[in-house]
């Protein structure tokens, strides 16, 4: 375990930010290790990472070039800044084509593996069904991953090594959250591609910019996904809700309101930040970055007590 201030200008003690992680993961917090966090935010991106090991890709027939269309791409740069201003980050390491951390922990596809699965995998779900599981079986149009079968023990060791830490670590600042501000808010930050933006027409009309999945208000109070609209529609964002995404595992799994956590997902059309083709980021990153900031300062301004 490490601990190092990246984000502030100075290396004195007092310097408000602290960052520490493990090989899944990395966590900025808003407070230093002991402290209470100042909000009730956690923000997450699962998707980031960029870290492909050498047990998949001695074992895949697609190359890392093609794999990389399935990250998130700088998705956990726009939202950098947001722990100076009260929002706890945890972003992976692991790419999504790896590990799958927006999925359940044994959603397996027994296609994929030599053999039977135990009976806890889950191969009948519809994220399974379409090649993307926890291990994802198919990337870039559908391509197929591998070249051979995979063992349920690779599996295993990948779960171990990035899901499991992942989601104890993610726990542990959700349950920090409730334990200083009686609730907790946890906004999962991904990206998606201009394809799909453009198959979901906006109110305004034309293709989508974001789409804010709450698991058809299931997941959190509607005054949470109210707010986080307005302040991105008066950003001049078009906003459209649960279509094509609803919110995957995380939203579904920690968005429990009853239980005093709130979870919304935010998919970001990749044209307003990058080039699909080149995966270079174009100007429009500094401006998603910018307005990720101000909508953070809009979320750390919310009387949580509303959302109880």
């Amino acid at each position: 375990m490490s601990a190092w201030r990246p984000l502030s200008g100075d290396d004195s003690t007092t310097a408000p930010l602290e960052t520490l992680g493990g090989p899944a993961f990395e966590i900025t917090r808003a407070a230093p290790a002991g402290a209470p966090p100042p909000t009730a935010l956690v923000f997450a991106s699962p998707h980031s990472g960029d870290v492909y090991p050498e047990d998949m890709t001695s074992a895949a027939r697609l190359p890392v070039e093609t794999l990389r269309a399935s990250e998130d791409a700088f998705v956990d740069r726009i939202v950098a800044g947001t722990p100076a201003l009260g929002a706890s980050l945890i972003r992976a390491r692991f790419a999504r084509a790896y590990v799958d951390l927006n999925r359940e922990p044994w959603e397996l596809d027994p296609a994929m593996f030599e053999g039977e699965l135990p009976e806890y995998a889950r191969g009948r779900t519809a994220r399974v069904a379409a090649g993307l599981g926890t291990i994802p079986r198919i990337a870039g149009e559908g391509r197929p991953i591998y070249a051979r079968k995979l063992t349920f023990a690779e599996a295993k060791d990948r779960v171990e090594l990035a899901h499991r830490p992942y989601h104890d670590a993610l726990d542990r600042q959700l349950a920090a959250a409730r334990t200083a501000h009686g609730v907790a808010v946890l906004i999962d930050w991904h990206s998606m591609p201009a394809a799909a933006a453009r198959g979901q027409r906006a109110k305004g009309g034309g293709p989508c910019d974001i789409v804010l999945g709450d698991r058809f208000g299931a997941a959190c109070s509607p005054k949470l996904t109210g707010l986080v609209e307005r302040e991105l529609e008066g950003l001049g964002y078009r906003v459209v809700r649960n279509a094509p995404y609803a919110g995957g595992y995380t939203t579904e799994h920690y968005g429990r309101p009853a239980k005093r956590t709130h979870a919304l997902q935010i998919e970001i059309n990749r044209a307003l930040y990058m080039n699909e083709t080149t995966r270079e980021p174009t100007e429009g990153l500094a401006r998603l970055t910018a307005d990720a900031e101000a909508l953070t300062r809009a979320l750390a301004g919310l009387d949580v007590g509303e959302l109880r």
